[in-house]
Order: structure tokens, then sequence, then C-alpha cells
């Protein structure tokens, strides 16, 4: 298919809507940033401005929704449901990994059902590859594809690449692809190391660095003109339905939103904060906090102690604070076992840095329970830190300076990259 790269970009016919070509830097209306601790700016979402729109964009199409619980309007209404209520019924939803209506555990999925509440044909979308998603689409006959999930800002989580592989998808049948916008719970800064395309995988499907600080509508403008074209492919049309009044430097407490798990393991904001840094855990033998009322901020396992606590507090990370802690995980590793671990809580999420945190847990860690901590057999560690290098370094001996430093040129190079797709300030 052979596409003017120039109309990827298409300007929304809501007054406002944040969207550009590849070439250009967009930016959102200008929006005076509060005082630290004063009273936040009310975000308005894309599915919330194309809802008060009567959903007029959609009317008369075949469209498909790819959505889990996330993508709810202000009123807590889903998308799907407002669209059938205001006699718009899609033709398909798609759902990811936990579901379309976010009943699965991590690594799972509901299957294929129609969705008992409207009857829509729910298909699911989590392990397939990207021909039999291409053929899904051709089933439903689907006109445009509307993508509304709340990410978590963290490359492993697996969002992004169903959004990524449904664009090519899109792209291959010449349907349009239409992004409803919502807020980077952890801000709009980039943190971390790039993936080598090497150690791909679901968690970690084209490069991009580890905390790409982007929103969905951001990172469909940047797989569309980076991305895209080295599987073969151009969207014949990309559209983004931007938010009002979200900043780069809000946090999900700035938005003024309600918070709605996008998976069942991320129950509150506090849980993303962290994400992106102590998701690491998983490529270990440590517990996570699976099987915890506060998965990814507690991390631990048996035998540990309360040296890795007083160490972790004396090295001073910025924005952070560890407490000692003993728990018993309900599922996952070290099911009804007590482990001993620190509790992480982020004190001043605006110099908070998620992955060097992570990073100075695990280093730190090794040194003090060598007979202890171990990465796991399959080494799953490289596919969420995108390359053998952060586990080589750590095995010798290397510092939490040295690991942050070996990617510092990368993650410059991917925020010069980035800069042309973002959308707001």
């Amino acid at each position: 298919m052979t596409v003017n790269r120039r109309r990827f970009l298409s300007a929304s016919a809501l007054a406002g809507t944040l969207v550009a070509t590849a070439a250009t830097t967009a930016a959102a209306a200008p929006v005076p940033t509060p005082p630290r601790g004063g009273p936040a700016p009310r975000v308005t979402t894309g599915a919330d401005r194309l809802a008060a729109d009567g959903w007029r964009q959609l009317a008369g199409r075949r469209v498909g929704v790819l959505s889990n619980p996330t993508g709810v309007l202000n009123d807590q209404v889903h998308v799907v449901d407002s669209l059938v209520q205001a006699g718009l019924e899609p033709v398909a939803v798609f759902g990811p990994e936990h579901g379309f209506r976010g009943s699965a555990q991590a690594g799972g999925s509901e299957g294929d059902y129609p969705d008992p509440r409207t009857g829509v044909p729910v298909y699911d979308t989590y392990g397939v590859d990207i021909d039999k998603l291409t053929d899904l689409f051709r089933k439903a006959d689907i006109e445009m594809m509307v993508f509304d999930i709340a990410d978590a800002g963290a490359r492993f989580y697996t969002y992004i690449w169903s959004m990524y592989q449904a664009m090519v998808a899109a792209a291959r049948l010449g349907i349009k692809f239409l992004v409803l916008d919502r807020p980077n719970p952890v801000g709009g800064e980039a943190y971390g190391p790039m993936l080598d395309p090497a150690y791909s995988s679901f968690v970690g499907l084209r490069p991009i660095v580890q905390q790409h600080g982007m929103t969905v509508g951001e990172l469909a403008r940047y797989f569309a003109a980076e991305l895209l074209p080295g599987d073969g492919v151009e969207l014949a049309e990309l559209e983004v339905v931007g938010m009002r009044g979200w900043r780069r430097r809000h946090v999900f407490a700035d938005t003024g939103l309600l918070w709605t798990p996008p998976s069942p393991n991320m129950p509150t904001p506090d849980t993303a904060a962290v994400y992106p840094g102590t998701c690491l855990f998983e490529g270990t033998v440590f517990s996570e906090g699976r099987g915890t009322t506060r998965p990814f901020e507690i991390v631990g396992a048996p035998e540990v102690d309360w040296r890795w606590q007083e160490e972790l507090a004396s090295h001073g990370l910025p924005g952070v604070a560890f407490r000692e802690c003993y728990y018993v995980p309900t599922f996952g590793k070290f099911e009804g076992e007590t482990c001993g671990g620190v509790q992480v809580t982020v004190t001043d999420p605006y110099r908070f840095d998620p992955i060097r945190t992570g990073v100075d847990l695990i280093v730190t860690a090794k040194r003090l329970y060598p007979d202890l901590f171990a990465w796991r057999e399959d080494n799953f560690i490289d596919k969420l830190t995108g390359s053998d290098r952060f586990r080589t370094m750590v095995d010798a001996g290397a510092t939490t300076d040295d690991v942050v430093g070996s990617w510092q040129d990368e993650l410059a190079e991917f925020r010069r990259k980035r800069q042309p797709y973002l959308l707001y300030r």
C-alpha cells in the first residue's frame, strides 16, 4: 500500500485536538502550571472530549474498539457502553492482556465471547500474532479502529504493544486508527536503557527506552513515523484525540481523575510510580510483591533481613523512602512463606527516578545476599531491561552509577528522537 507519509496524521474534527504532522512538534494549548502542592488542573481525556461531542466522529462508521476497564469516561461509564447507549454500537471489541473487562491475571486474558452487557462480540488479542489480528479485523469488517487504554508508562507494560500490533494490522487493511489519549501516570520524563532488537518480545516489541515518558497518543505518532515503516507498512490515517490540561510534569495525582486499575496488580497510582523500576524483580528469584496488597511496592524474599532497608536508606536516593517489612504472599513467588524485604514509597514524585531506584535495589540485594539473590533461569531480566547488559554488569560487580551511566547516550538520543511526536509541554 502506498500512502503519502504526510497524511498519516490528520487534523481532528474537534477544535483544539492535539495532532500534528510527523515533522512538526505540537503542543497543548497553554495551561498555567499550578504551584507545587496547589490545586491541580482538571484533565479532560480524549474519550471525554469525543463523548461530549456525541461521538459524532464515529457516526456511520463500522468501528472496532481495543480497550479494557481503563477506557472509562469521567462519569465512570465505559466508552463501549457509552457508544451503545448513544446508538453507535461497535461491530467488535478487542481485549488485551487481562481481558476487555479486566478479570484475568498477568499473562492471561478472557478469550472470545459476546459481551454480556452490550452483546458486542469480544475478541481476545493477547498472544495472537499480527497475521491473526489482521484476520480478526478483516472478519469484523472494520472501517475504523479506536484505541482507548490507560498505559502505565513502562516499556514492558504490554498494552502499548497491543496498540502497535493493532496499528500494523490497520495499516495492512487501510483502516483509520484513532487514539483517545490519556495521561501517562508517571509523567512525561524518559528514563532507562533502549531495547536491543535482538531481545524483542511482547514485554518490549520495538526499540524504545524502559520508561518512555509518552502518552499513548504520542507513542502512536512515534510508532507510525519511526517504527511501522520497519514492518513495511504505513497507516492510511492516524488521528489522536488529545487531552486538555495535561502537562509533562504531571503525575497522576495532578490530573484530578479517578484511578482505574489498568491490571489486577496495579491497584493504585502508587504502584504505577514504582513499577518501571521494581518490575525488574520479575526477572529475579525475589518476590515482586504479587500476592500482597502492595504489589511492586513491596519486594523481598525469605531470609532477607533489616540490613537491606538500612543500606538502601543510607544511599540518599531522591524522592523515595524504604521501610523494613515482612509479608506472606497469598499467590505468586513464595506463596504462603514469610518474606523479609522493603516497602518502596515515593515521597517526591517530581524528583523520583524509578529505574535508578530499581537498579539500586537489585545491586544492593546481590551484594548483601549473594546466597539468596539470583536471576530467573530463563534470564527474563534481559527481556525486561532490553539486553543482557544490565545482568552482566551487575554480575561483574558494577555499581548503580556504573549501570545507570551505561545508557545515558542512548537515552539522550531517544529523548531527541521522540521530540517531534510530543503533544504536550
